[in-house]
């Protein structure tokens, strides 16, 4: 089986349950590099997705939407935005179908991240969330079965963040503070690698 509407909504509720720990970590890193509210704002996105009601729905790309729309629709910050859009460029390629073989995921990603580096016009080696997302998407390139997608998503945020934890940051409020960056880790690629962690190591 591959990725299914029940699965993204499992997700959904492992990354909202999360958050009761990840949201003060996220604000604190948020805070030595811009303005301490990345926890806060990502709380509020994904109390608002967990809201959704996914009951009767078996379209991916349906369900992908409606989440999308309630990212929008929680906040109108610039981390919040590439998610929403990257979820409604996997919506728009998953339109009208019930299943997605976990082989098709890393292509779905890698246009995920062209849509979001257009939308925020980030480039790859900026330090940014998107730096995470071609990680992961890179990763599973081949990979057909949910336990190697799991287990090279984990290993490709983790490395991503050391790769890059000395890089100064070079988009964003945090191209502000480029050296004191160097030694920390981006906000945007801490939240995309705890989530994938706590959705992949807990998932059923």
């Amino acid at each position: 089986m591959g990725l299914t509407v029940t699965q993204i909504a499992a997700g959904v509720a492992l990354a909202h349950a999360r958050m009761a720990t990840l949201e003060q970590e996220l604000n604190a890193a948020d805070s030595r590099l811009g303005d301490g509210d990345t926890g806060g704002m990502l709380r509020r996105v994904l109390d608002l997705m967990a809201e959704q009601r996914m009951d009767g729905i078996d379209d991916v790309g349906v369900s992908l939407g409606i989440l999308a729309k309630a990212a929008a629709a929680a906040t109108g910050s610039s981390l919040g935005t590439l998610l929403a859009t990257g979820l409604l460029t996997m919506s728009k390629r998953t339109k009208g179908r019930a299943e997605i073989p976990w082989s098709e995921l890393a292509p779905l990603l890698e246009q995920a991240r062209d849509a979001v580096m257009a939308r925020g016009g980030a480039k790859l080696g900026d330090k940014t969330v998107v730096d995470a997302l071609d990680a992961v998407s890179s990763a599973l390139a081949g990979a057909g079965d949910q336990a190697a997608i799991r287990a090279r998503a984990v290993a490709a945020c983790d490395e991503a963040l050391v790769r890059f934890r000395n890089e100064p940051c070079r988009m964003g409020r945090a191209r502000m503070y480029a050296d004191k960056s160097i030694g920390m880790d981006d906000p945007g690629m801490l939240a995309f690698a705890r989530l994938i962690e706590s959705i992949c190591r807990r998932g059923a």
